[in-house]
C-alpha cells in the first residue's frame, strides 16, 4: 500500500490527507514549503525529486500525478530527476489533471514502451468533495489494471466511474463535463449580475434559483461564495480557462461546434486577462458585473 503523489496543491493535498487517514504510505513531491508541511503534518513523507518519491514504492505502487497540465506532467515523468528513471514494470501512473485526450494517450504510450502502466483518471468535485471522498473520479485502463488498484482507486474516492477501457476516454469525459460546468458558472454569474443590475437582492435570488429550474450545483457553490466576496482560490480562475478551451479544441478536432461553449471559454479568458487570472472562479460575478455595458 505505498504511492507516491506528485503536485501536493488544493486537490492533491485533500487526497494526501485522505490517504493518510487510511493508512496508506504516502511519498510527497512538491516545491512549495506550505504543502510540504502540510503533508508532513498529514502522516506523509517528503522527496525532494519525482525520482526520490518513487525510490520506494513496491512492486505494483502507484503514482499520482496531480499536477496542472500536461506539459507538467512530462516534466515530472521525463524531465531533470523525472520519476521515469525509477519506475519499473508493474508501477502504474495515474493522471489525475485535467489535460487533452491526445495527451493522455501520447504519455500512457511511451510510458507502456518501459512496460509501465497508466490509468486515465481525472477528478472533479473540488478540495472539500477531495478530502471528504465525494468527488468524482473517471477512470479509463485496462480492466486488469483497474482491479490491480481497486483498493486505491476506492481509498481515493467513493465515486469511482469506469468509463472504459480505453485510455483517453476519462480525459474525454472531463472535458465534456468541465464544459457544461463552465457554462453554468458563467450562466450563473451572468444572471446573478443582471439581478443586481435590477436592483434585486442577489442572495434572494439565488435561494429562488436553487428550488427552481435554473439550478447547478457549481453555480451555487461559486455564487454563494460570490456574494460573500469570499474569493481565496479553491479552483483558479485559469483552471476552468484551460479546461473550456481544451474542451472546444476537442470538440472541434471531433468536427463538433456547440453554440455556448467557445462563448464560455471566450469569458475565462476575458477574465484571465482582465487580472483574475489567480482568484478563485467565483469572481466571475464581479468581473461581468464591472464588464456589461449600460445603455
Amino acid at each position: 500500500m505505498t504511492v507516491a503523489l506528485i503536485g501536493a496543491g488544493n486537490m492533491g493535498g485533500a487526497l494526501v490527507e485522505r490517504l493518510c487517514e487510511a493508512q496508506w504510505a504516502v511519498t510527497v513531491c512538491d516545491i512549495d514549503p506550505l504543502r510540504q508541511w502540510q503533508a508532513l503534518a498529514a502522516g506523509a513523507s517528503l522527496a525532494d525529486t519525482p525520482l526520490a518519491a518513487v525510490a520506494q514504492l513496491g512492486n505494483e505502487g502507484a503514482l499520482l500525478l496531480v499536477v496542472v497540465d500536461a506539459d507538467q506532467c512530462r516534466e515530472v515523468l521525463w524531465g531533470d530527476q523525472g520519476a521515469s528513471v525509477g519506475l519499473r514494470p508493474g508501477h502504474t501512473v495515474v493522471l489525475c489533471p485535467t489535460i487533452a485526450p491526445e495527451d493522455t494517450i501520447s504519455i500512457a504510450e511511451r510510458l507502456a514502451l518501459q512496460g509501465i502502466a497508466c490509468i486515465d483518471a481525472p477528478m472533479s468535485g473540488g478540495p472539500q468533495r477531495a478530502r471528504d471522498g465525494r468527488m468524482s473520479l473517471m477512470v479509463a485502463a485496462p480492466a486488469a489494471v483497474l482491479e490491480r488498484h481497486a483498493d486505491l482507486l476506492a481509498a481515493l474516492s467513493l465515486n469511482v466511474m469506469r468509463i472504459s477501457e480505453r485510455v483517453g476516454d476519462g480525459a474525454r469525459t472531463k472535458l465534456v463535463n468541465n464544459l457544461l460546468a463552465g457554462i453554468n458558472l458563467v450562466g450563473a454569474a451572468e444572471v446573478l449580475a443582471l439581478a443586481g443590475r435590477m436592483g434585486l437582492d442577489l442572495s434572494t435570488t439565488l435561494d429562488v434559483i436553487e428550488r427552481s429550474s435554473g439550478q447547478s450545483w457549481i453555480g451555487s457553490d461559486r455564487m454563494r461564495r460570490a456574494i460573500a466576496n469570499d474569493l481565496v482560490p479553491r479552483a483558479h480562475v485559469t483552471l476552468l480557462e484551460k479546461d473550456t478551451r481544451l474542451a472546444v479544441a476537442a470538440a472541434r478536432s471531433s468536427g463538433f461546434e456547440g453554440p455556448l461553449g467557445a462563448s464560455a471559454a471566450g469569458v475565462f479568458k476575458a477574465a484571465s486577462e482582465a487580472g483574475m487570472a489567480d482568484l478563485d472562479d467565483a469572481a466571475l460575478l464581479s468581473f461581468l458585473r464591472q464588464t456589461a455595458p449600460r445603455p
